[in-house]
């Protein structure tokens, strides 16, 4: 009767995290989320609230309408009667054929000159019309029918001059779910540097040749912001743990795992300790594990709103005490670095763009067991080259090879297929292996 007691009381509590737990497929009030203007013409990361306000053009829309909406949810700015808000929209299909096929007319735009004075509406005019409550779709349609040259403009010049006055008068924000692959493609077409230049396919190949699976212990050098750390817990799923070490007292910043929206299930997996204590034999007494975690707290919490949230674009959004992301890495137990050192990690992944990686790879590998893979990332090739020869100087690793992702992105469309003509041509390279003993 005990046991079934137990048993009951252990499935209502699971039942009451499991309802306290949001939607990950639905955006809810606190959480981080990826807005999408224009297809890709600013991607902003901003923490919902009632109060949050996001900026398009000279206008602030607030982005209240925005929670409980589905992950994937278009939203097109519209006029009322209160001002410009940001409505839902439901993506129309259409069913004439014409959008798909190329016609072979006699039109073209040599003989248009651009002098000013094609269109027939003024400035005035159409302000007037937003100022009654026209909607964009309806301005772009006047704006169609009032241009003298529009008829005249080749089937391809009439497609791209809809999408520009649609990017002007009618604006759409896509509401994306911050995961490894938006935020990594986010910061690699804003701000490359900050994640040392990590495309996302070289992150792919970091976490396919670590070999990181469920129920691995995988242990992770990142100085890149926190990406590799999000993404290896992300793939993990709550299972194992992710161990975030570093040179020194302090750890290194990893305040982009706060936009992944991760559980407490998956955050308590995300721990950190240092080179020091995984490999002596003494760990550090709980006095200073308090006071490494006190000073890492209120450095990472307080500064999340303008690195992590704003640093992509600048926007101001309003944030409340209540809407501030938890603390996503603890520091590690005594108890799970004892087990480390007798058992050793299952993989390893480094990421550190401003050091050696021989440097930190001759002090971290050792505490590697026997047999796990590796995975070291480095925007250039010859510090990697380096590492390598002196892992094979030391007998130290097998299998070792250096990689060098390359992707190719296309643009598909009928009669118009070919690859961008802006890509990214390096992506950096990754040195793999295998620890072997040396003995």
């Amino acid at each position: 009767m005990e046991h079934s007691k137990e048993d009951q009381a252990k499935s209502e509590d699971q039942k009451i995290n499991k309802a306290q737990d949001p939607n990950p497929r639905f955006a809810s009030e606190g959480c981080s989320v990826l807005l999408d203007v224009n297809d890709g013409d600013r991607l902003v990361f901003a923490r919902l609230s009632g109060g949050a306000i996001f900026k398009i053009g000279n206008t602030n829309y607030s982005l209240k309408p925005l929670i409980g909406a589905p992950f994937g949810s278009l939203f097109q700015v519209e006029t009322g009667e209160d001002g410009s808000f940001l409505s839902r929209i439901l993506p129309v299909k259409k069913e004439s054929t014409s959008v798909n096929v190329v016609d072979d007319d006699a039109r073209d735009n040599r003989e248009l000159i651009d002098d000013n004075e094609s269109q027939n509406l003024t400035c005035e005019e159409i302000e007037a019309m937003r100022r009654e409550g026209a909607k964009g779709d309806e301005i772009i349609e006047a704006l169609i029918a009032n241009s003298k040259t529009f008829d005249k403009k080749f089937q391809l010049s009439q497609e791209k001059y809809k999408l520009k006055k649609q990017k002007k008068y009618a604006p759409k924000v896509l509401l994306r779910r911050p995961f490894a692959r938006s935020i990594c493609e986010a910061y690699f077409k804003k701000y490359p540097a900050r994640i040392g230049f990590i495309r996302v396919d070289a992150l792919s190949l970091l976490l396919t040749m670590a070999n990181v699976t469920a129920y691995s212990d995988v242990l992770v050098v990142d100085m890149v912001g926190g990406l590799v750390t999000g993404a290896v817990a992300e793939r993990l799923g709550g299972t194992g743990y992710v161990c975030n070490t570093y040179k020194g007292d302090s750890p290194s910043s990893v305040d982009m795992v706060k936009m992944f929206n991760f559980t407490d299930k998956i955050r308590e997996r995300i721990v950190h300790s240092s080179i020091n204590e995984l490999s002596s034999a003494k760990a550090a007494s709980p006095e200073e594990n308090n006071q490494v975690r006190d000073s890492s707290a209120s450095d990472m919490v307080e500064d999340v709103s303008v690195t992590a949230e704003a640093r992509v674009d600048d926007v101001a959004v309003r944030e409340s005490k209540l809407t501030k992301a938890p603390q996503p890495g603890a520091k590690a137990s005594k108890e799970a670095v004892e087990m480390w050192k007798e058992n050793g990690f299952s993989s390893l992944i480094m990421a550190a763009q401003d050091q050696d990686p021989w440097t930190l790879a001759k002090d971290v590998l050792p505490l590697l067991s026997y047999s796990a893979p590796f995975a070291i990332y480095h925007q250039y090739l010859q510090p990697l080259a380096t590492c390598m020869h002196n892992l094979q100087q030391g007998k130290m690793a097998i299998n070792l090879q250096i990689t060098e992702p390359w992707l190719r992105e296309y643009q598909v469309l009928p009669s118009r297929t070919h690859p961008h003509m802006q890509m990214s041509s390096f992506g950096g390279y990754v040195l793999s292996g295998i620890r072997i003993s040396t003995t």
